[in-house]
């Protein structure tokens, strides 16, 4: 791999996200990989093709100007740094829209590369690879973006239509009451094996967001964040401490500008709940994600271990009966 700059966009359902990056030697540190993607510039903007999908099934004709506007600023940075745009990926958004290949359309005129929608399954698996190269693969990666949650272990890969934006949506950005009941019947359906008692990365803009706030800092720093440790008492007192503010305030919080003050305590809610479920009382963030895994090579599919041979019972039987005849003679 040249150490040239390579870049990536994620479009997601809150906001869209330009990743310009590098793959650099690290030799000298004999627990990183020999090659590590480092990051040179990331921009975040706010789409919220979230709030279409939940209004009306599609994507509107005014978002896709906005989106397109976006990706024309985002085509202006990758051509002044020389960057080669590798992939546009679309999430949760796109995966519901009714419209997708209109605004697939729309996306590669602005920015000359044509976009794909991925499934939640793969979003799970980019993120974790994203968080192993820089981490180790014996962890469980969570994403909570603003329409869905992926989670992975690496073996296994889930995708929860459950997100910040749209929690917002359905319950405002505090939830009350009927979040119990919510979560309740969200879990009903979702299987933890093989993920509960790991070390847990949080991924995404509710994982910046929460950092920065806990940090108070006023920008974002991905040195500062990347590896973070905090407890659950750490995210209920950064909960308590942003839900006891007005929207005003809140929305001057570090991290929370551009819409996040109105859907982050939806998303540290399901955060909270979410690591009840994997039986943690620690997490760490990383800053790492779906557009970081974009840019690393595929790995090897894993060799199928061929399947035992099934024996009916009945012919195992006579088969112990053939042998013990010819044992005696």
């Amino acid at each position: 791999m040249q150490n040239k700059l390579q870049a990536t966009v994620d479009i997601g359902s809150h906001s869209c996200i330009l990743l310009i990056a590098a793959f650099e030697d690290k030799g000298d540190n004999p627990d990183s990989p020999h090659m590590v993607l480092v990051p040179k510039l990331q921009k975040v903007e706010v789409c919220r093709l979230g709030e279409d999908i939940y209004e009306c099934g599609k994507i509107t004709e005014a978002r896709i100007q906005e989106l397109t506007q976006i990706m024309t600023k985002f085509r202006m940075d990758l051509h002044a740094l020389g960057a080669d745009l590798k992939a546009v990926a679309m999430t949760e958004a796109m995966r519901r829209a009714s419209n997708p290949d209109e605004v697939i359309e729309a996306v590669e005129k602005a920015i000359w590369v044509k976009p794909r929608i991925i499934s939640g399954e793969e979003e799970g698996r980019l993120t974790f690879r994203s968080v192993k190269e820089w981490h180790g693969s014996d962890i469980v990666t969570i994403d909570i973006g603003g329409g869905s949650t992926e989670l992975c272990n690496g073996e296994t890969s889930l995708s929860i239509p459950v997100g910040a934006l749209k929690m917002f949506k359905a319950m405002g950005p505090i939830p009350g009451p009927e979040y119990k009941k919510f979560v309740k019947e969200t879990f009903k359906e979702v299987s933890f094996k093989g993920m509960t008692k790991k070390p847990v990365y949080l991924i995404g803009g509710t994982g910046t967001a929460l950092a920065m706030v806990f940090l108070d800092k006023q920008k974002f720093d991905y040195k500062a964040i990347e590896g973070l440790e905090m407890s659950i008492t750490d995210l209920e007192n950064v909960t308590t401490r942003i839900t006891n503010l007005s929207k005003e305030l809140r929305a001057m919080l570090p991290g929370l500008e551009n819409g996040r003050h109105e859907v982050i305590i939806c998303g540290l809610f399901w955060l909270r709940s979410l690591l009840e479920k994997l039986r943690v009382e620690t997490f760490k963030i990383s800053t790492a994600g779906l557009r970081f895994g974009l840019l690393y090579p595929p790995e090897p599919e894993p060799e199928e271990k061929p399947k035992p041979k099934r024996v009916p019972p009945w012919m195992k039987k006579k088969e112990e009966t053939e042998k013990t005849e010819d044992d005696a003679q």
